[in-house]
C-alpha cells in the first residue's frame, strides 16, 4: 500500500470519527468559496456487521448498522467520498467535500493543519478521558494464599 493511500484512510478515519460540531467549525471557511457537484447525494442505509470471537474462528453476522454515504466533485475536479456511521448526512457531505479538497496539491497541506490535526488531537483527548474513567473503576482481584497444603 502506497504512501498516498495510506493518507487518504487517514483523513477519512479521522473525518468520519470527528464530532460534527468541530468538523463544520474548523471546516467552514475553507470550503465555502469552492463549488462542489454532487454525484451521489448524501443517503443513509444499512450494512452488515461481521465479527468473529477472539478474532479467531469463523466470521459471523454481528448485525446491522446505519450509515450514510456521499460522493461529490470539487471544481479542481478531484472525487471526494465519505462513509458515516449514523445518520448524519450534513456530516457525510461535508467530510466527503473535505476528502476532495485534501487531495489537492495547493489545499492539502493547509487543511492537514487546519482542520485534520485539530481533530485528531480532540479525538485523542476524548480516548484519554474515556481512558482515564475506564482505569477510575478498574477493581484489582488477588488470590491470598495461606500456607501450603
Amino acid at each position: 500500500m502506497n504512501s498516498i493511500q495510506q493518507q487518504r484512510q487517514h483523513w477519512m478515519s479521522v473525518l468520519a470519527r470527528a464530532p460534527s460540531d468541530l468538523l463544520y467549525r474548523l471546516s467552514d471557511e475553507a470550503i465555502k468559496e469552492i463549488g462542489f457537484e454532487i454525484i451521489r447525494a448524501p443517503e443513509i442505509g444499512l450494512t452488515q456487521v461481521r465479527a468473529r470471537m477472539g478474532n479467531q474462528g469463523d466470521r459471523f453476522n454481528l448485525g446491522d448498522m446505519t450509515l450514510t454515504r456521499c460522493v461529490v466533485r470539487s471544481e479542481m475536479d478531484t472525487l471526494g467520498y465519505s462513509y458515516i456511521a449514523g445518520r448524519n448526512q450534513q456530516h457525510a457531505l461535508r467530510a466527503a467535500q473535505l476528502d476532495a479538497l485534501l487531495q489537492t496539491p495547493c489545499m492539502g497541506e493547509a487543511l492537514q493543519e487546519r482542520v485534520i490535526k485539530p481533530i485528531e488531537a480532540a479525538l485523542e483527548q476524548a480516548r484519554s478521558a474515556k481512558q482515564q474513567e475506564t482505569d477510575e473503576t478498574r477493581v484489582d482481584f488477588f488470590t491470598l494464599v495461606r500456607g501450603e497444603d
